[in-house]
C-alpha cells in the first residue's frame, strides 16, 4: 500500500514577526516541538502558505514551520491593498526574513521544502546560508531566470496560441514594447493602478493565462490560480508581476552559477515531465551542477502534481526524517 499524507493537528504556536520596513510576516509551527526542524517555503511569489503542505511531514518526527512571505497570506500589510508598497519586497528581503524567522524560533539548522517560486527562494537562501540547511526537498524546480520567465509568459504560447493572444491583447499594444519584460512590466502597472476595476481586470487576465498553462494536467488541480479569493488573487498577481518584471531581483543565471555553494547539502529534486510552464531542463541543469542532489522525474505529473508525485514527495521527506 502506498504511503498516505499525514494528519496534522492545528499549529501549536503562531505569531507575527516584525522583519523591518513596516512588514510583519505570519508564521506557525506544528508537529513535534522537539522534532527535526523543517520549513515550508511557498510558491507564487505571493501565494501564501497552504496548510496542506505540512501533511508531507510525519508530525511525530518533524517540527514543521510554515509562514507567509511579505504582503500575502496573513502577513501584514497585505498587497491586495494598493497602498501597500512593494519597494521592500525583493528576493534579498525574503532571504533575510527567512533567516530572521529561523533565529526567532531558535532553530540551528532546518530542512527546506517547497516548489515553483518556493524553489527559487530556497536556492537563494541556501546559497546565502548553507550552514543553516540540513537538507532540501524541491518539487517543480525553478530558478526564475529570464529564459524561464520568457518561456512561461510567451514561449509556451506556441502550445496555447489562443489563450496567449488573449493574455497579450488584454494590454493596449502601446503600453509595452513587444518583449516579455515589457509585457510583464505593463501588467505590473495595471495591477498597481489607482482604479480598482483596472487592477481586478488585470488580475483576472493574469490568472486566466496561468490556468491555461496547466489546463492539460488532468491529474493536477484545475483552475489552481483563478479559484483564489479576490484579495488573495490580487496579492498573488501583483507580487508575481513585481518579481518577474524585475527578473526576480537576481542576476541572470545566479542560482545555477552558485550551485557549488550547496556542496554537502543533500537534496531531492522532483519534477513532472508534463510541466509545461516549467520544463524539465531547469531541474536537469541544477541536478548536474549540484552533486549532492538526486533528480526524480514523474512521468504523469505536471506543475500541479499527481498521486505519484505525492508518493515521491512523501518518500523524499521520509529520507531525511
Amino acid at each position: 500500500m502506498s504511503k498516505q499524507p499525514y494528519h496534522h493537528d492545528e499549529p501549536y504556536a503562531q505569531g507575527l514577526l516584525d522583519v523591518g520596513d513596516g512588514q510583519r510576516i505570519h508564521w506557525n509551527t506544528s508537529g513535534d516541538p522537539a522534532g527535526k526542524p523543517a520549513v515550508v517555503v511557498h510558491g507564487g511569489p505571493g501565494s501564501g502558505h497552504n496548510p496542506g503542505s505540512r501533511r508531507y511531514f510525519d508530525p511525530q518526527r518533524y517540527r514543521v514551520v510554515q509562514y507567509d512571505q511579505r504582503g500575502c497570506g496573513r502577513s501584514l500589510p497585505h498587497a491586495a491593498d494598493p497602498s501597500t508598497g512593494l519597494e521592500h519586497n525583493t528576493t534579498a528581503h525574503l532571504v533575510a526574513d527567512l533567516e530572521r524567522l529561523r533565529e526567532h524560533l531558535g532553530i540551528d539548522k532546518w530542512l527546506l521544502y517547497g516548489g515553483s517560486w518556493g524553489s527559487t527562494l530556497i536556492l537563494a537562501y541556501a546559497q546565502a546560508h548553507p550552514e543553516r540547511v540540513s537538507a532540501i526537498v524541491i518539487c517543480g524546480v525553478t530558478m526564475t531566470r529570464p529564459e524561464e520567465t520568457e518561456w512561461l509568459y510567451q514561449g509556451v504560447g506556441r502550445f496555447l496560441p489562443g489563450p496567449w493572444e488573449e493574455f497579450r491583447d488584454f494590454l493596449p499594444a502601446a503600453d509595452w514594447d513587444g518583449d516579455v519584460s515589457g509585457l510583464l512590466a505593463a501588467y505590473s502597472r495595471q495591477l498597481n493602478s489607482p482604479e480598482e476595476s483596472v487592477r481586478r481586470a488585470a488580475a483576472r487576465a493574469w490568472a486566466t493565462w496561468e490556468d491555461a498553462v496547466i489546463s492539460h494536467e488532468v491529474l493536477g488541480k484545475p483552475n489552481a490560480y483563478s479559484d483564489r479569493p479576490a484579495d488573495a488573487l490580487m496579492a498573488f498577481t501583483r507580487i508575481t508581476a513585481h518579481y518577474f518584471s524585475h527578473q526576480a531581483f537576481l542576476e541572470d543565471g545566479q542560482l545555477l552559477r552558485d550551485a557549488g555553494r550547496l556542496a554537502g547539502i543533500p537534496g531531492e529534486l522532483i519534477h513532472g515531465r508534463l510541466d509545461l510552464g516549467g520544463p524539465l531542463d531547469t531541474a536537469w541543469q541544477l541536478a548536474k551542477a549540484w552533486p549532492d542532489a538526486r533528480l526524480t522525474v514523474i512521468d504523469e505529473a505536471g506543475h500541479t502534481g499527481s498521486p505519484k508525485m505525492t508518493e515521491a514527495l512523501l518518500a523524499a521527506v521520509e529520507r531525511f526524517a
